[in-house]
């Protein structure tokens, strides 16, 4: 008799353990969840470290590009602080083997858009950028440092000369600020896509497109036209070219 209780209850603890074992890995599963969700919440996107179904990371940049100074609460912005440590975690986890960066961006602080523009640029990862909706003003720098951009046909870009919100100074200096500022953007934009020095400033300085201001808007074949972007697609397109790069990487260090 006390051989037959000693094994009812050694199965009655060996079914507890494995109740207690589950139910911990259900809470491991559920607050694993719970982080996604908050960074879905409040970065838009997946989380680079616990997402293991792609090697594929996407970034979204949307609405208005944050800088130094913060934009009212009703603005819908990306913040340049929370877009680099995301730039950085990709290139350093071994699990992600490309980045799909989609805009859909007015532009913003100018700065702000170059550091992401030169973070992306200078990544080891293969990347593809696709304009969805528009990619206006300091847009235009963050979809060309991609290895390959898209836009979709409908989307629109809007090139135009700097310019500073606010008060601004009528002295020398404030001009020569911006004449250097307007420089960096424009060469690295043609550094970094088939359009000239020239035709870019074209497009940059052009009166009658514009209501009130200079400027050019290009609608999707236009961007493709000026060699600005390098190919009209979808998310469809973008995702295979990417996946090209990928593999290729692949295959070359197997070599």
């Amino acid at each position: 008799m006390i051989i037959i209780n000693n094994d009812i209850h050694n199965r009655g603890d060996i079914k507890l353990m494995n109740k207690i074992e589950t139910e911990k890995n259900n809470n491991q599963n559920v607050n694993l969840k719970e982080t996604d969700i908050n960074s879905l919440k409040q970065l838009g996107q997946n989380n680079p470290v616990t997402d293991t179904q792609s090697d594929i990371h996407s970034l979204t940049i949307v609405g208005q590009i944050e800088g130094h100074l913060a934009l009212p609460p009703k603005n819908k912005t990306t913040k340049y602080e929370h877009i680099i440590p995301q730039l950085i975690a990709v290139e350093e986890n071994p699990k992600i083997h490309g980045l799909l960066v989609i805009l859909n961006t007015v532009g913003g602080d100018i700065e702000a858009g170059l550091a992401i523009s030169e973070m992306i640029s200078s990544m080891d990862k293969p990347i593809v950028s696709l304009v969805l909706g528009g990619g206006h003003s300091i847009g235009v720098p963050i979809a060309v440092a991609a290895d390959h951009s898209f836009i979709v046909p409908t989307a629109s870009m809007t090139i135009h000369p700097i310019r500073l919100n606010g008060l601004v100074i009528g002295v020398p200096q404030t001009y020569d600020y911006l004449d250097k500022m307007q420089d960096r953007v424009i060469d690295f934009v043609t550094e970094h896509s088939g359009i000239t020095n020239e035709y870019f400033k074209k497009l940059m300085f052009q009166t009658g497109s514009l209501v009130r201001d200079v400027g050019t808007v290009l609608i999707g074949i236009d961007a493709v036209e000026a060699k600005i972007i390098d190919d009209v697609g979808g998310l469809n397109k973008s995702i295979n070219k990417l996946k090209f790069f990928i593999n290729n990487r692949k295959e070359n260090f197997n070599d």
